[in-house]
């Protein structure tokens, strides 16, 4: 049985949804020479993407390289990216740039069919930004969708870890881990439960390695480390520390969530179920968004330097291109109320 033809989007039905007239959004798609303000070009450019703006009449409307700079994330409703996204805005302007964002949630074809897309809109440079990016798992069609992109004068940028060979900016999340789990053991806890998020993500499976290894050098016994996979978000730590204390916390001293979000659902679930922290259980997280301060008690994290690496992106696609450069940022420990030392018996 034939698919029903997917209908026409047309020049109105972006202006609709940009919410700007026909007349501004038909100078911003046919490079008139008439200047249009950079947000409603920013709303129109971004309309026409969702849309699916027909690539070959954008090709031909579009005879300028505009000022764009797109960025394709998987999740915008996270804090963490909240704030590399903010950083972004911020610098792009100081050069006269500004920022369209798209959503992936990290799906491969979700990725190359945007990439796909603002090139035929023609921004200035593209900032993709991924946790999903395991060896041996890139999408083929994100690569050759990225390269084209690059023959046709754009450039590009990856934030996250990558095997990908562009320029990049990469947290070294082993390392963030192992500075939590190092400073757990030193504080005496013994039993540990790491509030893992999902095996899928590079970043987290990395953070994840990096508890173990820093506890286990602090003399935590592998065995008394637990390994929780949960949603990422407030509701998996939520979910998770209300499951633990159901089960009467065998022992548990401390929880290691792989980021602050989950930290907070975690701190949410064990108050649910009567469980003190740090008086029961201590609890950490990792990123150091703004809420980790004002939560109680406040949460004890491995701050990452978010809006330096959002800024950093914009230096880097507006200096000269680069040749695969990768830069790798560190976090550092923020110690706060929600850890306490556990004393241990002596011999």
């Amino acid at each position: 049985m034939p698919h029903a033809a997917r209908p026409t989007v047309t020049l109105h039905d972006v202006a609709a949804a940009a919410g700007v007239s026909v007349a501004t959004a038909s100078r911003v798609l046919s490079g008139s020479a008439r200047k249009v303000a950079p947000e409603y070009e920013a709303r129109v450019l971004a309309a026409a993407a969702a849309l699916r703006y027909t690539v070959d009449a954008a090709a031909r409307a579009m005879r300028r390289a505009s000022d764009a700079i797109a960025l394709v994330a998987d999740d915008l409703t996270t804090p963490s990216m909240g704030m590399v996204v903010s950083a972004m805005e911020r610098e792009a302007r100081t050069a006269g740039a500004f920022v369209t964002v798209s959503a992936t949630m990290g799906a491969p074809e979700r990725q190359s069919e945007t990439v796909r897309v603002l090139r035929s809109l023609r921004p200035r440079a593209l900032v993709v930004t991924s946790n999903r990016y395991l060896a041996g798992e890139v999408d083929v069609r994100l690569v050759k969708e990225l390269r084209a992109f690059e023959r046709e004068g754009g450039r590009v940028v990856i934030v996250g870890e990558t095997d990908m060979t562009f320029d990049s900016i990469g947290f070294d999340n082993f390392r963030v881990g192992l500075t939590m789990g190092t400073f757990v053991a030193e504080i005496g806890h013994r039993r540990v439960a790491i509030f893992a998020g999902a095996g899928n993500l590079r970043n987290l499976g990395d953070r994840t390695a990096g508890f173990t290894a820093g506890l286990c050098a602090g003399g935590v016994d592998e065995r008394d480390i637990r390994v929780v996979q949960c949603e990422v978000g407030r509701r998996g730590g939520f979910d998770s520390a209300r499951s633990l204390a159901e089960a009467g916390m065998d022992g548990v001293e401390a929880v290691l969530a792989v980021n602050d979000i989950v930290a907070v659902g975690a701190l949410a679930g064990f108050r649910a179920a009567g469980v003190s922290v740090p008086g029961d259980v201590s609890v950490t997280g990792v990123d150091d968004i703004p809420l980790a301060y004002d939560v109680t008690p406040r949460l004890t994290t491995v701050a990452l330097p978010l809006a330096q690496a959002g800024a950093e992106a914009i230096r880097i696609v507006l200096g000269e291109a680069g040749t695969g450069r990768r830069m790798s940022v560190d976090g550092h420990l923020v110690i706060r109320d929600s850890t306490r030392p556990r004393p241990r018996p002596r011999p």
